[in-house]
């Protein structure tokens, strides 16, 4: 069976073990321990150096194991006391505490700083039955310093890489978001633009082009009349032509064809979760169509609403839903076309979850019951629980 490798340290982590390991060597050499009452005597002086190599390998995983590194470090500095203690092992395992907070599983924002100040607690009453007051105060405070500080040094500074990356992904999708919009509108005014010039501008040079013809057939004699009117059919034909080319180049432009434009089926649907899916990194869109294989095809104006209804559900919920899965279900069964769409209910606060990525207006709802209740269907649109689900019953048969 294939073994997965074990994650190789990172660079920085190398270095605190090393510069941590050698600066205790060079203390250890002066004789410099945290106090004297416990630094071992004669040929034992080298088993201080044990818990000092142990705790720098501790350092070496306090990236990539932040809880077996403070596990196993509280275990060396118990050791460290009993043997000899050097002030660089101390740090050290300082370090460990804040690095677990930073570094470590989301529960280890809740279980260590309460598990240190409990300790502190502890080591202070227990101090105080043994030692007297004024030494048990100042193991108190070493221990809160070893172990509380750190632990709450840590909480903040994550807390703040939280807030920051977050705000950074906020950023980030609204600026994609304002792309969407220009790009849209950009899309949208170039095909208005492309209609414009095909229904009235080429219509009316179609128009003097027929009627210019018509007029040279008719009259076949030679003059001035004839040559004005063969420049006018010359002009419109030209002009005609260049109209064309400028109608593709507008829809061309805007994402359409340089025909006329195709009506949105249901079974392009896949393309547009894909292109949605590309926008949005956070959320995961899954089509689900439960129609019957034998189900007679929507008539055109209901598989148009139900494509538009998607899109306009898949858009808010790019806006303003929370990562996760947003499924797409499509049901036909009785006459009527149902097309489903939920989406995680996103909130800002106490479970820490992100709110909307960019304001709402409120109008792709209304375009949404709009466009159902033309066609005699039923709209609904809600948070059920942790979703929001938008909803059209459309019928596909009688007076739709």
């Amino acid at each position: 069976m294939p073994t997965t490798a074990a994650p190789r340290p990172h660079r920085d982590d190398v270095l605190i073990a090393a510069a941590g390991l050698a600066g205790g060597l060079l203390m250890w050499t002066l004789g410099l321990y945290t106090y004297s009452g416990n630094q071992p005597r004669g040929g034992d002086a080298w088993l201080s150096l044990l818990p000092l190599t142990a705790m720098a390998g501790c350092e070496l995983l306090r990236r990539t194991a932040p809880r077996f590194a403070l596990v196993a470090g509280t275990l060396v500095l118990s050791a460290d006391f009993a043997i000899g203690s050097l002030l660089v092992t101390v740090l050290m395992f300082t370090d460990l505490v804040y690095a677990a907070v930073l570094y470590g599983p989301k529960r280890l924002i809740r279980v260590v700083p309460v598990a240190s100040v409990l300790s502190t607690a502890a080591v202070t009453a227990t101090a105080l039955v043994l030692r007297p007051v004024a030494d048990s105060l100042l193991i108190g405070i070493v221990g809160a310093l070893v172990s509380v500080a750190p632990a709450f040094t840590g909480v903040v500074v994550r807390q703040h890489r939280d807030e920051a990356a977050a705000e950074r992904l906020r950023a980030e999708q609204t600026a994609l978001l304002a792309e969407m919009d220009r790009r849209e509108a950009v899309g949208t005014e170039r095909a208005r633009m492309a209609r414009e010039l095909h229904d009235m501008v080429a219509g009316h040079l179609s128009a003097i082009a027929i009627h210019s013809t018509a007029a040279l057939s008719l009259d076949r004699r030679d003059g001035p009349a004839r040559e004005a009117l063969s420049v006018i059919r010359e002009n419109s034909v030209q002009g005609l032509s260049e109209m064309r080319r400028l109608i593709g180049l507008l829809r061309d432009a805007s994402g359409g064809e340089s025909g006329p434009a195709a009506v949105p089926r249901l079974h392009s649907l896949d393309v547009l979760l894909d292109q949605m899916a590309s926008a949005a990194p956070h959320a995961r869109f899954v089509l689900r169509d439960e129609r019957p294989a034998d189900a007679p095809p929507p008539p055109a104006p209901v598989e148009l609403a139900a494509y538009r209804i998607v899109q306009e559900s898949l858009t808010n919920a790019l806006k303003h839903a929370a990562p996760g899965e947003v499924p797409v279900v499509l049901e036909q069964d009785a006459g009527v076309l149902t097309v489903t769409v939920a989406s995680p209910w996103a909130t800002a606060g106490a479970d820490g979850r992100p709110g909307p990525r960019a304001p709402g207006s409120g109008s792709g709802l209304i375009g949404m019951r709009e466009r159902t209740e033309l066609l005699g269907g039923t709209f609904e649109a809600g948070r059920h629980g942790d979703v929001w689900r938008v909803r059209a019953a459309l019928p596909v048969k009688g007076e739709a």
